[in-house]
């Protein structure tokens, strides 16, 4: 993991030093809540549907078990809900006590967020924050936010170059650029090393793949101008090959171009997608006449030399580990129950990967269980992974693009202790990249920006969905839930995508087919299709499995002997017979019978 300088570690501080400051000053009156409103949103609190939401920037995955006891003191001594400070004439107030507090949220950029401490205790935690070099800086705002990359960086088989240097060095000439502190709209950089893009860097304003040229050169490929929102945009290569070492002046131009022509008079046509989308090859001549200028006029300042690459790549070395013995105590008592080793088996096959060291393991940990939103965990769950960290995986975990956390340094030997430490914290659930493994984001029950809720959804499709012979049956499937437009949950991108939509005060969900976030298992990025009219809440449950039955009918075995998978099943016959489906269950409930409730955990 990247160690703090004493220069990061001031930086941090004086920023918390300085929000005590200005909160202190908007409480005794001093400052104005709109002039409040930017200072707090640049520090990561925003204002959601009851109380303050903070997010915590998380670069690129990379959490110490340090990291993980202080956020897990967070969520249980300031997550609470303060009756002081709600909104009382909310219509949505009797929704309250239904809602957890004391959780943190894993989200899909590798943020971690609180939806209920107090303003007034926000100072407190941004100065906890700091102990362990964390904060909220640049999640939230017109900025370049939080840097994300694959959660096997620097450990996956199929990786080219590891990405961490190049992440920890973009997040250093990010923060507080003061040429890009407000831009037009958000702007958000992916960044993998891999083979597999398991960080989604075509659904992202920049993504950047790690590649060696015909002579082992290593370079950037760069891609621009994707995103989700209300129109879905694969982005573009505008550079097939770049030199790694011009990757600053290359995004200079990239953002300064996108800066000088991107709208600002329409919220929604403000990000660098449209502006791509809109000037096509225009913007690649204009990004390529900015970035000669940078180079050849302004003497190509933001160069990284070998000498600062190899400072900042020192702290992604691998650890040292203890030498692992076999548990044999554990093996045997695996072996006496016939169910617990075809548990461990499936898990072994679902939830563990290889790594570049032959005799370790990266191992992920499925927060995707009954009773809990998809991402969430208590503050003795935060406590017993920084214990899962410390004991099996020299006390790092890692934010993955789905909401879990993996342990990258996990010893082959380790493997049986360490699923019946996860197993006895319900985290050992083989269901990694099946249904149940799903995205949400937090939707109605606590965004004010959300048309629906996600989180009953997800909990009603869970709870139907918990044998695990038919999870495993029904074979690798992505579905992600969004609670609107905006598509925090990514639901564009999954194989079955849910978009919470508001008609006339009521929530309906549309249903996509066949999206792709770009990985081997789902082939190219792509959006998925609208199968049809919306779908009112109480129906989406039966519309998913009337989808997954009409998938088990029609799909194909394969030459290997494999059954076909859901996402080849749709793109060799296309949408129209699991719309069908669908339809059959609008027909058989009747269309527009909201009334009916959802199966809820």
């Amino acid at each position: 993991m990247y160690q703090y300088t004493e220069f990061d570690r001031q930086f941090v501080h004086s920023r918390a030093e300085q929000y005590r400051d200005q909160l202190q000053r908007h409480l005794a009156g001093e400052l104005s809540g709109d002039d409040f409103k930017p200072l707090r949103l640049q520090n990561g609190w925003y204002i959601q549907r009851f109380a303050p939401m903070l997010r915590v920037a998380v670069p690129y995955g990379e959490l110490s078990s340090a990291q993980l006891r202080v956020l897990a003191r967070i969520a249980r001594d300031y997550d609470r809900k303060d009756e002081n400070e709600l909104d009382t004439a909310n219509p949505g107030l009797s929704d309250l006590q239904s809602l957890p507090s004391g959780l943190a949220h894993f989200t899909t950029r590798q943020n971690l967020q609180f939806n209920w401490i107090p303003l007034a205790r926000s100072a407190d935690v941004m100065e906890l924050l700091a102990s362990v070099d964390m904060h909220g800086i640049q999640t939230s705002g017109n900025c370049i936010r939080n840097i994300t990359s694959d959660e096997r960086a620097g450990i996956a088989i199929d990786e080219i170059e590891d990405p961490r240097p190049y992440c920890e060095i973009l997040r250093q000439w990010s923060t507080l650029h003061p040429e890009f502190a407000f831009l037009p709209r958000k702007f958000k950089i992916a960044v993998t090393g891999a083979r597999e893009d398991r960080a989604a860097t075509a659904w992202h304003d920049v993504g950047l793949q790690l590649l060696r040229d015909a002579n082992g050169a290593i370079g950037f490929k760069v891609l621009v101008g994707g995103g989700m929102g209300r129109t879905p945009v694969i982005a573009s290569t505008i550079r097939a090959f770049l030199p790694w070492n011009q990757v600053l002046n290359y995004l200079e131009a990239v953002v300064r171009v996108y800066n000088r022509w991107g709208r600002r008079d329409n919220l929604y046509k403000a990000r660098i997608k449209i502006l791509v989308k809109a000037e096509g090859e225009r913007f690649t001549r204009e990004v390529e006449q900015e970035y000669r200028q940078i180079v050849e006029v302004d003497g190509a300042p933001h160069t990284i030399s070998q000498g600062e690459f190899d400072r900042v790549a020192a702290s992604f070395v691998a650890p040292a580990l203890a030498q692992a013995t076999t548990d044999s105590a554990v093996a045997a008592a695996i072996a006496l129950s016939e169910r617990a080793t075809l548990e461990y088996r499936r898990w072994l096959q679902q939830n563990v990967a290889e790594h570049k060291n032959q005799s370790l393991r990266a191992v992920t940990l499925s927060f995707k269980r009954v009773g809990y939103a998809p991402g969430d965990a208590t503050a003795d769950q935060l406590e017993v992974a920084a214990d899962l960290a410390e004991r099996f995986s020299a006390g790092e975990a890692r934010v993955t693009h789905d909401q879990n956390l993996v342990l990258p340094w996990v010893h082959a030997d380790a493997l049986p202790a360490l699923w019946q430490a996860a197993r006895e914290a319900g985290w050992a659930r083989s269901n990694i990249r099946l249904l149940t493994d799903m995205i949400a984001c937090p939707g109605g029950d606590f965004c004010s920006l959300a048309n629906a809720r996600s989180l009953p959804l997800a909990g009603a499709i869970t709870a139907r969905y918990q044998d695990m012979d038919e999870l495993h049956d029904l074979g690798e499937i992505d579905l992600h839930i969004s609670g609107c437009i905006n598509s925090c949950g990514h639901h564009h991108s999954g194989h079955i995508g849910i978009l919470g939509v508001d008609k006339d005060g009521q929530e309906w969900y549309q249903v996509t087919l066949g999206g792709s976030d770009g990985s081997t298992l789902s082939g190219a990025a792509t959006p998925g299709k609208v199968i049809g009219p919306s779908f009112a809440a109480a129906e989406v449950p039966d519309v998913i499995e009337a989808i997954l039955d009409a998938y088990r009918v029609q799909r194909a075995l394969c030459d290997s002997g494999q059954q076909e998978t859901f996402i080849d099943t749709v793109r060799r016959l296309g949408i129209e017979p699991f719309k069908l489906a669908a339809n059959d269950v609008r027909v058989s409930t009747g269309k527009g019978n909201s009334t009916r409730q959802m199966e809820t955990t």
